[in-house]
């Protein structure tokens, strides 16, 4: 003989199902994060590995699209998806030897985003970066490696520091 449930043991049998889901869900999130702890560590070491060399210079690469250079000579894109390789790759060392400046604004209004702008800005100076490579990477792109020996780097985060904080002197 089979009895119907009252709606509100029917209620609370569906939220205990819900429940039970929510738990087992955690639990599975939690084996899996845990699981990503060493992977984490494996990940910090391999962006470590990617921006520094053998002798613990710093190295950076640059990418350009060939088809997006303004010109109609299929060679004259090429050499100029070149150059612009390498200006992103010194683009790259500046912003690991000096940081990148960020501003930001948002503008809200009736309790709506309006607008929402992030500009980012690097400045500086790189001389003694060595050319490590020139390589096209599929058909319509070329990426250039450059590396910069540390204590160039050094160098190079001195002089930037001397020079604010003698404009900070200078504005005093």
């Amino acid at each position: 003989m089979k009895t119907n449930l009252s709606p509100a043991l029917q209620v609370l049998r569906k939220s205990a199902k819900k429940f039970t889901r929510s738990i087992v869900l955690v639990a599975l999130g939690a084996i899996t994060l845990s699981g990503c702890a060493t992977n984490v560590d494996d990940y910090n070491a391999a962006v470590i590995q990617g921006i520094v060399d053998q002798n613990d210079n710093i190295l950076a690469t640059g990418y350009a699209v060939i088809s997006a250079q303004k010109s109609d000579i299929p060679a004259q894109q090429r050499i100029l998806s070149i150059r612009a390789s390498k200006l992103d790759a010194y683009r790259a060392l500046m912003e690991q030897i000096y940081g990148q400046y960020l501003d930001a604004n948002t503008t809200i209004g009736e309790m709506v985003m309006k607008s929402d702008t992030l500009k980012a800005r690097v400045q500086g100076l790189v001389y003694g970066a060595r050319l490590v490579s020139i390589n096209p990477v599929g058909d319509d792109t070329y990426e250039t490696t450059l590396s910069l020996d540390k204590d160039i780097v050094n160098d190079l985060r001195r002089l930037f520091l001397a020079a604010k904080s003698k404009q900070r002197l200078a504005r005093s």
